[in-house]
């Protein structure tokens, strides 16, 4: 899991270090920087691939915009500075450091210069050779060259693939649509094909997902028919209120609130996807009831097939579903200070003193209590 991520010189980050759990949740105003923090963890994935151009960036869910916008506009000085990302696992192998500079040319692209890879050596030197299948691994662990490369593929895999989760109803339907980005797009795009190749192929997974749209009051099951045509993209959902042979209907007829979920549960168990990512607005489409159960399912899941995840989200409900005692679940109201920088200040558990009533994080965020409201009104 990463443990730590560093960021400097990011469009609102001046200077930001964030100590992650395995599910953190963003609060804040809008325009405080939390999507900036992901954009630029998202940037930093990116780099560890060498993909940096506008195209793959936006696949990532990056909002595209002229370099000097990347960078910090506080002073003219820092339009011309690397952006800087650090980011930190838990040990054995450490950290890792990007700088990223452009030139702010026309049609200039961004370059990518790994600063440190600390902690990676030591990692290399007590791997026994006898478990090493890959020539190119036992030539680095008999060097003192250390080549980035082989070091980001072998060890960063989990960190690679972050990617900025932004799903919308209209693609959640489109079982046609298809992403570069595999399984899943940022959009929503590929759910179809995933579910598919889950179903034939880890059908314990696809029951687990099932089994977990439950949350539901009205779902009974959801099956792929097959007798579908080659092109036909299709799922029948069942509802147990309705009478027999009219209980099924499919994904275009279905609420988007169950279309959120299945894509929800198909990211958080499927085996395919990211192991490290972000959901922006976790709540859309969703009962504020819903909204607390569902971050409540998506910690278990995350816990249980080993997904680290940070959301963001509006809605106060969602905060219900944390549980601060437990240090994997985090909450961080981000905020800008007097100079405009993005800020992150961990919201942590606090006993309720002996006699009062507790009072949820809900309503803790609405009266005010732990920041994240606008006050200039």
């Amino acid at each position: 899991m990463v443990q730590q991520v560093t960021i400097e010189n990011f469009k609102s980050i001046q200077s930001l270090t964030l100590e992650l759990g395995r599910v953190n949740v963003f609060i804040g105003e809008n325009g405080s920087g939390k999507s900036n923090i992901l954009e630029a963890i998202a940037m930093g994935s990116a780099a560890g691939e060498n993909k940096l151009d506008n195209e793959f960036l936006s696949s990532r869910g990056i909002r595209r915009s002229e370099p000097q916008s990347m960078r910090s506009g506080f002073e003219k000085k820092n339009l011309k500075k690397d952006i800087k990302i650090n980011i930190t696992r838990i040990a054995p192998y450490h950290q890792l450091s990007f700088k990223l500079r452009n030139t702010n040319e026309i049609y200039s692209k961004w370059e990518r210069e790994i600063d440190s890879i600390e902690g990676f050596a030591t990692a290399f030197a007590q791997i026994d050779e006898k478990k090493l299948s890959d020539p190119s691994i036992i030539k680095f662990k008999n060097d003192t060259y250390i080549t980035n490369q082989i070091l980001w593929e072998k060890f960063w895999n989990d960190f690679h693939d972050f990617l900025i989760y932004s799903p919308e109803n209209y693609f959640l339907r489109r079982f046609e649509d298809e992403s570069q980005i595999m399984p899943l797009g940022i959009r929503g795009e590929g759910l179809f094909k995933l579910i598919s190749i889950l179903n034939e192929e880890k059908p314990e997974q696809f029951q687990k997902i099932r089994k977990n749209l439950a949350l539901i009051d009205w779902f009974e099951g959801f099956e792929i028919p097959n007798d579908l045509r080659f092109t036909e993209r299709r799922i029948r959902i069942k509802d147990r209120f309705l009478e027999e042979g009219l209980a099924y209907f499919d994904q275009h007829s279905s609420n988007e609130g169950f279309l959120y979920l299945l894509f929800y549960f198909s990211l958080f168990i499927s085996d395919y996807t990211p192991k490290f990512f972000a959901i922006d607005n976790i709540d859309n489409a969703m009962n504020p009831k819903l909204a607390s159960r569902l971050v409540q399912q998506l910690t278990q899941l995350a816990k249980e097939h080993d997904k680290q995840v940070i959301m963001t989200t509006h809605n106060p409900a969602v905060l219900d579903g944390l549980d601060l005692k437990d240090d994997e679940q985090r909450l961080f109201v981000i905020s800008r200070n007097k100079l405009g920088h993005t800020k992150a200040l961990r919201i942590t558990h606090k006993p309720t003193p002996e006699g009062q009533e507790p009072v949820r994080l809900s309503e803790q965020f609405l009266r005010g209590y732990i920041g994240g409201l606008p006050k200039n009104f």
